[in-house]
């Protein structure tokens, strides 16, 4: 069965920003401050395994490293050819298998083809199953990390928009598609939204709209705008959740946050005058929880709720008004090892 987050980690994957494309201009060097705030604050509560595509940038991270206070004890660097920041997606899916964990290598691609190259990024679960002797298992499937959010005791949730995309698995029906995620990854019951944020180039991951914050809570983003171009979507998700019965009988205990702005000035580099700026996109490790900030004034609302659920981890802020615009925020670009 595939854990829920907030169980303890081996290690954090991360994937150093590299890709032109993503960042161009001075927009990469922002975003590697970043990751220099991420690792700072990280390192202290796991060990971080970072991916670099070059020797060059190996050097670069060493340097930038070094003028900040970490340990490097706690970080291994994989000088490793990636095409871009999103582990989440590419990164390997660990699930319990009698008492050990082994890793499930789905397929990545770049959600439905869009960002070519990807084939660097969808080696890596092979890698580091390889690499450091874990057992690994091939669904035969199209699918990203950040598409999927369970509860750790088989609750499932994702969107219609991405898993039933005909951009991913075009052969596979629904039902195939829940048979492939209760075979590997332990789901009892697949939890269907419908979809997700406007600007979000992945088609609707859930990890924007909506998280489990303990085994039968859920956040669930809002709009408190009508007018907000999220605003339809995001009701249609929480009628969704509010009329769901699960298997047990229960219903879930559903907590909201609104949005904080998505409109951006200009566009993204694929013309969106959006971007998933999301609360739900938080990372949980060990002993703590990084959440987005977006200098805006719900970001100490959303620090506040998961206080109250993730009390016995500390709540650390993170700008990510220039991570975001890549079209990603935490959650996106962190993958948890499990041993």
């Amino acid at each position: 069965m595939m854990p829920a987050e907030w169980s303890k980690h081996w290690a954090t994957q991360l994937h150093w920003p590299s890709n032109r494309e993503t960042w161009p201009g001075d927009r990469l060097e922002r975003v590697e401050e970043v990751y220099c705030r991420i690792i700072e604050e990280l390192h202290f509560y796991e060990p971080i395994h970072l991916f670099v595509e070059s020797l060059k940038a190996r050097n670069r991270v060493m340097q930038k490293l070094s003028l900040r206070a970490i340990d490097l004890d706690q970080l291994t660097i994989h000088q490793q050819k990636i095409n871009d920041v999103w582990a989440r997606d590419c990164g390997p899916i660990f699930v319990k298998q009698n008492n050990r964990y082994v890793i499930t290598n789905w397929t990545y691609n770049a959600w439905g083809e869009k960002y070519p190259p990807w084939e660097d990024d969808n080696k890596l679960p092979g890698y580091i199953a390889a690499k450091y002797g874990i057992k690994c298992l091939k669904p035969d499937m199209v699918l990203e990390g950040g598409a999927i959010e369970v509860n750790g005791e088989g609750l499932l949730l994702t969107t219609e928009s991405v898993l039933l995309n005909p951009n991913r698995n075009p052969d596979m029906d629904r039902a195939a598609i829940e048979e492939k995620l209760k075979t590997y990854l332990g789901a009892e019951q697949v939890l269907w939204l419908k979809g997700g944020l406007a600007g979000d180039d992945t088609d609707g991951h859930i990890d924007d709209v909506c998280r489990f914050i303990n085994k039968d809570t859920v956040l669930a983003m809002v709009s408190d705008d009508p007018g907000d171009v999220n605003y339809n979507m995001l009701q249609q998700n929480l009628e969704i959740l509010h009329s769901i019965e699960l298997y047990d009988g229960t219903s879930l205990n559903i907590e909201t946050l609104p949005l904080p702005h998505t409109k951006i000035e200009g566009t993204t580099v694929d013309g969106s005058a959006h971007v998933p700026a999301s609360y739900a996109n938080f990372y949980v490790a060990n002993g703590v929880v990084l959440l987005p900030f977006y200098n805006h004034p719900y970001d100490q609302e959303a620090k506040k709720l998961l206080e109250r659920y993730f009390g016995g981890r500390k709540i650390i802020g993170i700008d990510c008004t220039d991570l975001v615009w890549g079209q990603g925020a935490l959650h996106c670009i962190t993958q948890p090892w499990y041993n």
